[in-house]
């Protein structure tokens, strides 16, 4: 190509930032421009939705006809999601893309921090020594907090959108606090970037809980000792200079790993094999609809349905007679009412599984005329899929459906054998419920209501004992025991009873039985204890189910940071 001697500074350009009305400007511009053979940089386009399709147009027109140099740039941020694309294909096609992806890994992100400043920025403060510090401090919190977002649900239980705003806002209140006040306000700090700059975008508690930790870690007094780790094998800097800075985290910066934001290396094994099987599941459902089985012999997508929903239609079981069931019972206890909640949510669920599949059965023999919820439920069944108004209907779970139907059974029969005698089996699975945190609670309430305690001041005392369901004959005195639990993001150690680092590849290692009892809240021992959220499924966030207290050697911030917690479900 040839050089067209173009420089920034030339009269021959022009330069439109869109946004308060300068639509009008841009199309003087152009025209200008389409003539004489100048060149039109319009900038943050996405700013001026209605007005792109006159852009479209005024662009069309000068597609022929106009001066051979005359040039368009056009320049927009990235869209927050695929439906809020708003630029006009007809500009998309004819033109050349370029993106900007967002850095990834920390290395990225970090040097992409620090670019936010400048020499200047670091010598404006009289407390140099404080202000740098606490400036590259934040510039580590930022790339970690908005890195942490791949590693999923582990990483942060919800998405949010943290920006570099977020952290030039904190760097000048820093200034700020620093040139007023004689020693350095570390808990203010903490307390405006965690709950105000970043905590302002955070809507979860658990995730709050995390941003703090984070900067407890990261910013406080030992910073000023040259004590800090910022990371396993990566200190804070001492005092340098801009390039200074940079030059560091390029020579002493560990390579990529989950250990630069506190978790275990499984965390990465796990978010890849979830991207994998995600991936899969697109493949799945982009196949062809009626796949040859070879030799001549078609099994239609048809019959592979009718064969699953007769299959499953022969082993659901009967719906639970409430009646019969509350005419056995002597006294409502809170398990009874529990067992009586469960009964009723799991024929509802039971009633809607039956009535769509005979409904199907239907429109597959002709009988019926196949609706669009028919040809839902088709598809979800032939891609082993759970259907939609069964989840509506149901509990949280990730499974494919052959595993989510082999489940549901197990959870009738844990309920038939319950309901049998309503005696509470010697160990309970808590999974097995719709609502575990009702069982939960009917432990506390039926405690407090034989010691004639107030239910408000009561707490659970969760205590991991050393065996499993099998070496239990009988329930306990008061609570209960349960099993079933995993944990994600380190394991329990049996034999010390504390949490322990995991191990390699171990991603969800089970939890023997817990013996759950209910006590006297100012009753808790909370020294050296890991307040551990339990959530239902590995997707965490809004399937939180309570908190339990566990036994730590360590500094509990090791295991927040880690993203430690219990699962119901794997």
């Amino acid at each position: 190509g040839k050089k067209l001697g173009y420089t920034f500074n030339n009269r021959n350009f022009h330069n439109v930032s869109l946004g308060q009305g300068q639509e009008v400007v841009a199309e003087q511009a152009l025209d200008l421009a389409a003539k004489e053979g100048h060149w039109v940089i319009l900038q943050n386009i996405h700013l001026v939705a209605k007005w792109l399709s006159s852009l479209e147009k005024k662009l069309e027109q000068h597609s022929e006809g106009s001066h051979q140099d005359f040039r368009v740039f056009i320049s927009a941020e990235p869209a927050p999601s695929p439906d809020s694309h708003i630029i006009p294909q007809g500009i998309l096609e004819n033109s050349i893309k370029i993106t900007n992806e967002a850095p990834t890994g920390m290395h990225a992100n970090l040097h992409k921090a620090l670019d936010n400043f400048n020499q200047d920025t670091l010598e404006m403060c009289t407390r140099e020594n404080e202000f740098k510090s606490i400036l590259f401090a934040l510039c580590y919190f930022h790339a970690v907090v908005a890195e942490r977002r791949k590693f999923g649900p582990q990483g942060w239980n919800r998405s949010y959108p943290f920006n570099t705003g977020d952290l030039t806002i904190s760097v000048n209140v820093l200034y700020n606090y620093l040139d007023a006040s004689s020693k350095v306000p570390y808990d203010d700090l903490r307390y405006l970037f965690g709950e105000i700059m970043y905590g302002g975008h955070i809507t979860d508690d658990w995730d709050r809980r995390l941003c703090k930790t984070y900067l407890e870690e990261f910013i406080r007094p030992e910073m000023l000792e040259g004590e800090l780790l910022l990371a396993p094998g990566f200190p804070l800097p001492g005092n340098m200079d801009y390039n200074g800075y940079h030059q560091y985290i390029d020579d002493t910066l560990p390579p990529e790993s989950p250990y630069l934001y506190g978790l275990h290396p499984n965390a990465e094994i796990g978010f890849l094999t979830q991207t994998s099987e995600k991936l899969f599941r697109v493949m799945l459902e982009l196949q062809p609809r009626d796949t040859s089985m070879g030799e001549g012999g078609v099994v239609t997508r048809e019959e592979t349905v009718k064969a699953l929903l007769e299959e499953m239609l022969e082993k659901l079981m009967d719906e639970f007679n409430i009646a019969e069931l509350m005419a056995k019972v002597e006294e409502r206890t809170p398990y009874v009412v529990v067992a009586f909640q469960e009964c009723e949510r799991m024929n509802i669920l039971t009633g809607e599984i039956k009535r769509s599949l005979k409904e199907l059965d239907l429109g597959l023999k002709g009988e019926l005329t196949m609706t669009s919820d028919m040809e839902t439920l088709q598809n979800a069944l032939f891609l082993d899929m759970v259907p939609d108004s069964w989840i509506k209907r149901a509990y949280p779970s990730t499974a494919s459906l052959g595993t989510w139907f082999a489940d549901l059974l197990t959870r009738i029969k844990e309920l038939e054998a319950w309901t049998a005698d309503f005696s509470l089996p010697s160990t309970v699975w808590l999974a097995g419920f719709f609502n575990p945190q009702s069982f939960l609670t009917a432990i506390m309430q039926s405690t407090a209501r034989k010691n004639e305690w107030p239910l408000d001041k009561m707490a659970l005392q969760c205590d991991v004992t050393k065996k499993n369901r099998e070496d239990f004959a009988s329930p306990p005195r008061e609570g209960a025991y349960v099993h079933g639990l995993f944990m994600e993001g380190a394991r329990w150690d049996a034999q010390t009873g504390i949490i322990t680092d995991a191990r390699l590849k171990d991603l969800t290692p089970a939890i023997p039985v817990i013996f759950v009892k209910a006590i006297p809240a100012d009753k808790q021992d909370i020294r050296s204890m890991y307040p551990c959220p339990l959530y239902n499924t590995r997707q965490r966030g809004p399937t939180y189910v309570w908190t339990f207290n566990l036994k730590t050697r360590e500094n509990p911030s090791k295991w927040v940071l880690a993203g430690v917690a219990l699962l119901l479900q794997i």
